[in-house]
């Protein structure tokens, strides 16, 4: 029903936006215009496309630092909830999930520290309430903000989020990769239910939605890790059709015997003949 627009292409990494995207700087315009004015509401709006910029940074750094590990990324799409880097696969080394899981973050942190210093060498003050007094000192101050609440807010252990796979890397240094994610989705599902109950409370339609999609995204990489699993367990049994029956015994003075593979025991046998037909196997 709603497609993506793509809108650039960096690193060789396709950017979309989102048709639903658009619904979220529409709401903020008009609710800081009924608020505010026209000045309220082109600020407002100005943060706000400001922040996803930040955002896609933010996935752009995911991308990259998973590029590192030879992990290719299908494109990051940006949505009214966020953006999302859709790599071709997660890696399963602790340490290299939690580079690359950090990687978004960190991202935000160099943006605030740089618009801290812009600021200061400046001489504006931190302005995040709108004065509007003087504009460019709001505008930065509150993109800064913005970020340090990405970074904090991506650093909560809701696993898919960034610091739920964090969790997740930490937990499968001392478990297998299955119950590692069991215990993250498990804890980021409580989040998801708290993030709902209080987007029902407070109103907030966005929350209650990234708690549906948090909930959804977790149970669907649980399953999708628990079938890696099996499907690796499986290859590690060898399919009795694959395995030969029996095979020549390789030695000039019995050319003519041959040996049977025991499936019980992985073992092979000389096959039974009129001389040891009744031997054991």
């Amino acid at each position: 029903m709603f497609g993506s627009l793509r809108i650039g292409r960096p690193f060789g990494i396709d950017l979309s936006l989102h048709g639903t995207f658009w619904l979220l700087p529409a709401f903020v315009f008009l609710t800081a215009y009924m608020a505010g004015g026209l000045p309220a509401a082109v600020m407002n709006t100005g943060v706000i496309l400001a922040v996803f910029g930040c955002v896609a940074l933010h996935e752009l750094g995911h991308a990259l630092a998973a590029r590192l590990y030879g992990i290719r990324t299908r494109d990051i799409v940006l949505y009214p909830i966020g953006g999302v880097a859709r790599l071709e696969r997660m890696p399963e080394r602790p340490i290299q999930e939690i580079v690359v899981a950090l990687a978004g973050p960190a991202v935000n942190v160099v943006i605030a520290l740089g618009l801290a210093a812009v600021l200061l060498a400046d001489g504006l003050a931190l302005d995040i309430w709108p004065s509007y007094q003087n504009p460019v000192s709001t505008f930065l101050s509150r993109l800064m903000m913005a970020n340090v609440g990405l970074v904090l807010f991506n650093l909560i252990p809701a696993f898919p989020m960034d610091g739920g796979r964090v969790l997740r890397a930490v937990v499968s240094w001392f478990t297998d990769r299955v119950t590692a994610t069991r215990v993250a989705v498990t804890i980021g599902t409580g989040f998801a239910i708290l993030f709902g109950i209080y987007g029902l409370v407070s109103g907030q339609f966005m929350l209650m939605i990234l708690a549906f999609v948090l909930y959804t995204m977790g149970r669907q990489e649980y399953e999708s890790v628990r079938y890696m699993d099996a499907h690796r367990r499986r290859q590690r049994v060898w399919d009795e059709s694959d395995i030969p029956t029996a095979r020549p015994y390789d030695r000039p003075d019995r050319p003519q015997e041959v040996w049977v593979y025991d499936a019980r025991t992985g073992v092979w046998h000389p096959a039974p003949t009129r001389r040891n037909l009744f031997s054991p196997i």
